[in-house]
């Protein structure tokens, strides 16, 4: 489109083009308001700025919940400024100067983008548009056929216009789309007909046979790795990732050079063999004892918020009853004042009515009051209980994490005495098994060997007191967070609930006093 902007200084998006483009869109007194008052910007969901000789996308961020954006006949050469308009369900940008595909990442919720008419060369970067229903990208330069391959991660397109780009006069241009994007209903504003998809895999089924086998082991492994980090999620939730199977002993070495060197020693590589399957086995009861205590805390506070919800429903269903009988009392009697001969029976009835409101308030707020008691119990108790599963969770993982230190120091020792054994065999030339250079270096003195085994125990040491900590951590978070959750959703609940009965109280009472007697005809 530059040549209809040759003459024409090329604008960049700012606050005075935007306010102008709501205060179109808007009806004549809501532009009024708009150009009197700022702009509440979160409200809008549409815009246009089509024909504004824009040449840069820019200054969008504050119409966050936009949902719909023309900025299709401009002279705009890169699409940037989008990034905070994740909620776009619609975006046209044809009829511009657009070189390359890019800043689109997070528009996830995008079913519907034109480039029409652009200079664009190549189909790229469009991975995150998996919401994608129609595209067109006709009319710009694309001469590579089988680079619509690209297309095929869009799994929900449907409806695709490539008409006017330089591939499209290629033999067979029509069977090679349809072939390698199966799911088209609409192409080049044509229906996909059957006969016509039916001869496009007769006639690429072995382009697209290895094309399918591929995509399927992906998302076989994509299935196998959301698996993965499901099961992760679920272990991170009890306290115990990482700790089915050796991941936490082999973190213990991890980095650790120097008593990896004596590995190669005489008797020290079973030595560290029959440690680690030791820990390993410690490690494995841990895991089985958190998923079996997770499960325990999920049903702890799966039976509270199930009795909540039978205690509020008991409530609620004597609250309706309290309120329809005096609704049916109160009807009556406004019926009387309405049509009341005088105005003593009148306040005479009103007067009853007036009692009759005190009374429902009274009943209300000894209801409320009697549940909120009920809830406070029943609280307190889920408190205890909570308070009586944390503290034995801990007290046995810090049972079981004593294990691995034990475990740890043992083979300390015993890495000790073959460690000096070794040396003083070494003193007397008793050993004549040849040793790699750095195992002799480590072995140059006693000093240094020790030296270097006793820092290898202290890390290790700490990295098992480090697990226990963080484990600690989270069940103490757990279990602050779920009590102070049940208490605030009480507490939270029995102010909206007051509130609730104070409106109600004052409307009727308003709806009491503006109840006049039906003058007679004269």
């Amino acid at each position: 489109m530059s040549q209809f902007f040759s003459n024409v200084e090329p604008n960049i998006i700012d606050d005075e083009m935007v306010q102008k483009a709501i205060e179109e869109k808007c009806p004549e007194d809501l532009g009024d308001l708009a150009r009197v008052e700022n702009t509440n910007f979160k409200v809008v969901t549409e815009l246009q700025l089509s024909f504004k000789s824009i040449l840069q996308i820019d200054n969008l961020w504050p119409l966050e919940n936009l949902t719909k954006l023309q900025l299709d006949n401009n002279v705009i050469e890169k699409i940037e400024g989008l990034e905070s308009l994740v909620h776009l369900v619609w975006l046209d940008l044809s009829f511009n100067n657009i070189e390359v595909i890019e800043g689109l990442d997070t528009l996830v919720k995008l079913q519907d983008l034109s480039l029409y008419s652009n200079r664009i060369s190549k189909l790229e970067h469009m991975d995150a548009l998996q919401e994608l229903q129609i595209f067109s990208v006709g009319k710009n330069n694309l001469s590579i056929l089988e680079d619509v391959v690209y297309l095929r991660r869009l799994k929900n397109l449907r409806t695709l216009n490539l008409s006017g780009n330089p591939f499209c006069n290629k033999e067979h241009y029509t069977l090679f789309v349809v072939a390698h994007l199966p799911s088209l209903v609409y192409l080049d504003f044509k229906l996909v007909r059957d006969s016509t998809r039916q001869a496009a895999v007769l006639k690429y089924q072995d382009l697209t046979m290895p094309l399918e086998q591929e995509e399927a082991q992906a998302l076989a492994q994509k299935e196998i790795e959301q698996a993965k980090q499901k099961e992760l999620e679920y272990h991170q939730t009890a306290f115990v990732e990482h700790l089915n199977g050796s991941f936490l002993f082999d973190s213990l070495y991890a980095e650790d050079t120097e008593v990896a060197k004596l590995a190669s020693l005489p008797e020290v590589e079973d030595l560290l063999q029959a440690y680690k399957k030791e820990f390993v086995s410690v490690c494995e009861n841990l895991y089985n004892y958190g998923l079996e205590e997770y499960e325990k805390r999920e049903a702890e506070v799966s039976k509270f918020y199930k009795r909540l919800h039978e205690i509020l429903t008991v409530n609620q269903q004597e609250s309706k009853r309290i309120i329809s009988d005096f609704e049916n009392r109160n009807q009556r009697r406004l019926d009387e004042i309405y049509n009341a001969r005088s105005g003593d029976i009148a306040e005479s009835k009103r007067a009853e009515g007036k009692e009759d409101i005190l009374q429902l308030w009274d009943a209300l707020m000894t209801l409320e009051a009697l549940v909120s008691n009920d809830l406070e119990e029943l609280l307190q108790d889920f408190k205890r209980s909570i308070d009586v599963i944390a503290s034995t969770f801990i007290e046995n993982i810090q049972g079981m994490l004593s294990q691995c230190r034990d475990l740890e120091n043992q083979h300390h020792e015993k890495l000790m005495e073959m460690t000096f054994a070794i040396l003083e065999k070494l003193d007397n030339r008793e050993l004549e098994e040849d040793f790699p250079d750095d195992v002799r270096r480590l072995l140059v003195d006693k000093d240094t060997t020790v030296n270097a085994i006793n820092m290898s125990h202290s890390i290790r040491l700490r990295k098992i007191d480090k697990r226990e900590s963080d484990m600690l951590c989270n069940t103490y978070q757990w279990q602050t967070s779920v009590t102070e959750k049940a208490f605030q959703t009480e507490s939270d609940r029995n102010r909206a609930c007051i509130g609730k009965i104070i409106c109600f109280i004052s409307a009727l009472q308003k709806e009491l006093d503006y109840t006049g007697i039906l003058k007679p005809m004269e």
